[in-house]
Formats: structure tokens, C-alpha cells, sequence
């Protein structure tokens, strides 16, 4: 059987523990890295519940830590839903291996320079380390298969009654994925991605927050001003996937 590789990118939460059971139990997937995003908890407690739940189920690949907050507002958390330590309730190992000395970004760029074949994306949290990645590296494009992501919503959100959380937390984020892939669906090479990255004045995370005098402790919550859910189907843009919480696929 040839086995689809992978990288899993998220806030364990619970929902994203399941998902990550699920995955390294799977015969059909390669996990090939982890990198972590804020969201259910702080990037701490989420990096932190990622390598427990690594340690609890033998899933021992390169593991990285991603941004300590949106690409611009401050972090939103969800602990009346998962909890102070974004995984309140099974008793977890402790972590029994180190991140890797490199961030989310640069080991996806990595892990997708040495690949032999396209991968998979797999965020199950907000996009920030998705969308900063595409950013700083348009020329590794051809190297994604595709993107399956759990955000979104049908008709209503669930955080808000419009917005669905892991959308609404970065929703920066996510309107720069969809923006690159549009690009690339369109067959623009990565110089052409570039450039109309910097005719649509979209900069690098570092660059805006620098821009706007943003930094996290002082961020504004910009996010719950867009409340509208992303869709994105996969007969307009090929093999771009973008999955809502129940996982139905739109």
C-alpha cells in the first residue's frame, strides 16, 4: 500500500487529539512532521498537550513549535471548552522527546525540500502556520498535494452564531491560503505568486506586526470583526479542501 505522507499542524483540544489518534493508527497515512499553532490554548499549552499526546501513541517524527499568536491579533482561547490546560480530563504521559530546534515554518519547508512527492497539509487548528508558510516560500507550491483542514462552517458558526473558532482566530490566515491557492489553481509560478503577494500588499507576518505596531501583548482582537465562514469547494479549486468542524466537506 502506498501511504499518503502528511503533516499534521494543530491546537490540541481535544477534537485535534482524536484526530491525531486517528491518523497515526491509520495504514494509509505517513505522518511525516508536527508543528503546533495557538488556539485552544496558548502556543505553550498547546505545544505542550502535542508532545503527550505524541508520547501517549509512539508518534515520534520531527515536532515544532509554531507562533505565539495570530498573524495579527491576539490569540483567542477556548478554555471553557477544553479547559485551562486545553486538554482537561485523561491523565497524558509526559512528553518523553524535544521539539526540534527550528520553527512550525521552517520545518514544513523542510520536511517538504526532502520529500521525494507532493504532501499533505493537515491543519486542524487556525491557519496561521499554514498561511506564514506560503507566504515565505512560494517556490515549495508544487511540493503540497493538497490542504485538509477542519474550519469553517455550513450556514452558521460555532463560536459565533457566524463564525466558526479555528476560521475566527486567524481569519487573516485563512483569507491568505485561499489567496494562494486561487493563485496557484491558476497556474502562477512562484516569482508570479510573489509578485502579486506584494501588488495585493499582502506582507510577511513579521512585516505587518512591525508595520502596524503590533505586537502580541498589545494586539487588538481584530478577529471577531470578520464573522463571515470561508468555503471553499473542490470543483472550482482542485485539490484544495477546506473541511467544517462536523467534517462535512464543502
Amino acid at each position: 500500500m502506498t501511504r499518503i505522507p502528511i503533516i499534521l499542524d494543530g491546537d490540541p483540544g481535544h477534537d485535534d487529539a482524536i484526530a491525531w489518534v486517528l491518523a497515526n493508527a491509520s495504514p494509509e497515512l505517513d505522518i511525516k512532521a508536527v508543528t503546533t499553532c495557538c488556539g485552544n490554548q496558548t502556543i505553550e499549552k498547546t505545544t505542550y498537550n502535542t508532545q503527550r499526546i505524541c508520547t501517549l501513541i509512539g508518534l515520534h517524527v520531527p515536532t515544532a513549535k509554531g507562533r505565539s499568536c495570530p498573524l495579527v491579533s491576539a490569540p483567542i482561547i477556548a478554555p471553557t471548552v477544553h479547559g485551562e490546560s486545553g486538554l482537561d480530563g485523561p491523565a497524558l504521559p509526559e512528553p518523553d522527546f524535544d521539539l526540534v530546534p527550528m520553527t512550525a515554518v521552517e520545518l514544513i519547508a523542510k520536511t517538504l525540500q526532502e520529500s521525494d512527492e507532493p504532501v499533505t497539509l493537515v491543519p486542524t487548528g487556525p491557519l496561521t502556520n499554514i498561511a506564514a508558510f506560503l507566504i515565505a516560500h512560494p517556490e515549495l507550491k508544487s511540493k503540497v498535494k493538497q490542504i485538509s483542514l477542519m474550519g469553517g462552517g455550513v450556514q452558521f458558526g460555532n463560536w459565533t452564531p457566524a463564525a466558526e473558532f479555528n476560521i475566527l482566530v486567524d481569519p487573516e490566515a485563512a483569507k491568505i491560503v485561499k489567496f494562494i491557492f486561487e493563485l496557484c489553481m491558476e497556474g502562477r509560478g512562484p516569482s508570479q505568486i510573489a509578485n502579486q503577494l506584494k501588488a495585493e500588499k499582502v506582507p510577511t507576518p513579521t512585516v505587518y506586526q512591525k508595520s502596524h505596531g503590533i505586537n502580541p501583548t498589545n494586539a487588538g482582537n481584530a478577529s471577531t470583526m470578520v464573522m463571515t465562514p470561508l468555503f471553499i469547494t473542490n470543483n472550482k479549486y482542485g485539490n484544495v479542501f477546506f473541511f467544517c468542524k462536523s467534517h462535512y466537506m464543502v
